[in-house]
């Protein structure tokens, strides 16, 4: 058995590693970048190795020095998680090189399924049904542009070596094909280092369905049956449930073999997660199912599979490095129960899903009710440099309701302030009457933005919360002032029962009691009153806004930085003519690109940044001026 690992990577993947590890008796190396000198993983762990600054290239995807790190504190083996390196051949074969065990698949596997089209040759070989496409060696423009027209739209362009949604752009129409070829392949080119794409038929109510299979060193491939993965937004997965609702015996026996005929096809040992695509137009049918790519490690929602099957798929991992058979046969694995998982983004659904940063100054997870898996904490830091996903929320309950029921709770009472989250918009995901009823597939979020992503206002509850957090914060009752209450004012009357607060702009009338109060409410130092209701995060005033003259007429033309990023692309020219909603710029941030676009017609009348410059948050990037009246 394994003696100690080092994990290759940070936050709650390494996190998650580590906790299996030591309940298996295993010593524990963490690495860590600059800003992760503090960080829960760092602490976690028996020892901690520097390896360079924030930027990933310069630390967590340096593997010569996470190699120098695992022989210097004397580690055996490497684990490297999932993301930065997971999937690199190279590194996986520089690790055996240097006298240290892979904790992962043959690097012949990585390799067979790491490029799209090269995967979906072999396995078109070794009979697993692919999706129509074009996979040719020609990358010109102009193949490109011929072959998604001989196709069809919509069509779906995606990076070879491409992976979470990075890299892939569905286009309409003929004439949207050129820009979303360029932004694909320069997204594909930063993200992995190679712009190659293949392009796939585009089906038009696509369910994702992957199956988690597992190899060992002496022939033995099992699988631990499906997730379902539809419910996706610019196709990065949301919400993922095991088993898949509405799959039958005939799909789900279609789809596991499938799966384990393409594991088999590689020599594959270890944990990997065979993604298919189907089309969902009349249910699940075994001959509409489609292989779309192979993930050669453990993936994000790999605690699902773990609800229902009982497996610690780490502590499998560890077992198979180690030489040993994998600890079950095929028919000793059975499905218990339903299990959905949610994905606490730091970002801001109300404000186009824009990455949040800063200070977990508040960050209380329900961990009484669910599993929850993260690597922050509270006075910890949400940085630019990586990914917004800050935990996982896993239900496991005997039914797909009980487990829907329990996830919504437990997204409902999350409560995280500053930073902004998605857990409101969790919540009312799972509340939806068409998840409830399973009828999901990857456009699920897309067609119901409207209702799923607006925040709603303040409950009752929440403002009268916000007003007994006031008052206490007083010490006594409410001051007077001319923006509290007053309706109902008489000469020596009782207080009116309401406080006047302000959300912004929107004024409310909150009870000055109630027996039904959300979690907590904050006093901050400038008077702001924070509440947290249904997933929300409110902060609340018991003043109006004071109105700043200079803009308030719409917006004085200015195009700022919603976040810190890189500039990758300026697409206009000073004097040009734009309209309203044209990309402007792009900005790079947490490892996806995000197009700003003009508020309104007009000229574009300076332009202040250039292609690779960093930018801060609020700085002005351009300024637009409106045609003459």
């Amino acid at each position: 058995m394994i003696k100690s690992i080092l994990v290759a990577n940070r936050g709650e993947i390494a996190c998650r590693v580590f906790r299996t590890a030591q309940s298996m008796g295993i010593a524990t190396v963490a690495v860590y970048s600059e800003p992760d000198a503090d960080a829960p993983h760092v602490r976690m762990a028996d020892q901690a190795v520097l390896i360079g600054p924030a930027a990933a290239r310069e630390s967590y995807l340096v593997g010569e020095t996470i190699i120098e790190a695992a022989l210097a504190t004397g580690a055996q083996a490497i684990h490297p998680g999932y993301g930065f390196l997971s999937e690199n051949a190279q590194f996986a074969e520089a690790v055996v090189a240097a006298g240290l065990i892979w904790i992962g698949p043959p690097p012949s596997a990585i390799r067979a399924m790491g490029l799209k089209d090269a995967a979906k040759s072999l396995m078109a070989a070794a009979q697993v049904p692919v999706t129509p496409g074009y996979l040719g060696e020609d990358q010109s423009p102009e193949r490109l542009q011929s072959e998604a027209d001989k196709i069809g739209y919509p069509v779906l362009i995606k990076a070879v070596a491409g992976g979470g949604g990075k890299g892939m752009r569905k286009v309409e129409q003929a004439a949207d094909f050129a820009a979303a070829l360029t932004s694909c392949k320069r997204e594909a080119s930063a993200s992995f280092g190679d712009d190659r794409v293949l392009l796939e038929t585009y089906v038009t109510r696509p369910r994702h369905i992957e199956v988690q299979v597992f190899g060992d060193g002496h022939g033995n491939v099992v699988h631990l049956y499906e997730r379902d993965c539809s419910l996706q937004r610019r196709h990065q997965k949301v919400i993922e449930e095991a088993p898949a609702p509405g799959m039958s015996d005939a799909a789900r026996a279609a789809v596991t073999q499938a799966a384990v005929k393409a594991a088999q096809a590689v020599g594959y040992v270890g944990a990997g997660t065979v993604e298919f695509i189907a089309d969902a137009s009349d249910g699940l049918k075994p001959d509409r199912i489609w292989f779309m790519e192979m993930n050669t490690r453990l993936q994000v929602e790999h605690p699902v599979t773990e609800a229902v099957t009982g497996v610690d798929l780490v502590e499998w991992q560890i077992r198979v490095a180690s030489g040993e058979p994998l600890p079950l046969a095929q028919d000793q694995i059975t499905l218990t129960g339903h299990a959905i998982e949610a994905r606490l983004y730091a970002e801001n659904p109300a404000g186009g899903f824009l990455p949040s940063i800063g200070t977990l100054e508040h960050f209380k997870l329900p961990e009484d009710l669910i599993r929850v898996d993260t690597g922050v904490e509270e006075g910890g830091e949400v940085s630019p440099f990586y990914d917004p996903m800050i935990a996982k929320l896993i239900a496991h309950a005997a039914t797909r309701e009980g487990a829907s029921d329990l996830l919504a709770q437990a997204c409902s009472e999350v409560e995280v302030w500053p930073v902004k989250t998605n857990a409101g918009f969790l919540t009312r995901c799972l509340d939806h009457p068409d998840f409830i009823a399973g009828d999901v597939d990857t456009s699920f979020i897309e067609a119901r933005l409207d209702v799923l992503a607006p925040r709603p206002a303040p409950s009752e509850a929440a403002l009268a919360s916000a007003a007994m957090a006031l008052t206490l914060g007083d010490e006594a009752e409410p001051a007077a002032t001319p923006w509290r209450d007053l309706t109902g004012f008489r000469l020596n009357a009782a207080r009116a029962p309401t406080m006047r607060l302000y959300l912004g702009d929107e004024g409310f009338d909150a009870p000055l009691a109630s027996d039904d109060l959300p979690g907590d409410a904050l006093l901050t130092q400038d008077g702001e009153i924070v509440v947290f209701d249904a997933g929300e995060t409110f902060v609340l005033t018991a003043r109006p806004p004071i109105k700043d003259a200079a803009h308030a007429g719409g917006g004085d033309g200015a195009i700022r930085a919603p976040m810190p990023g890189k500039v990758v692309a300026v697409a206009v020219c000073v004097g040009d003519k734009v309209t309203r909603g044209q990309a402007l710029l792009t900005l790079e941030a947490m490892k996806m690109e995000h197009a700003l676009t003009a508020p309104f017609d007009g000229e574009v009348e300076s332009i202040s940044v250039s292609v690779g410059d960093q930018v801060s948050e609020g700085v002005t990037l351009a300024r637009l001026a409106a045609p003459p009246a």
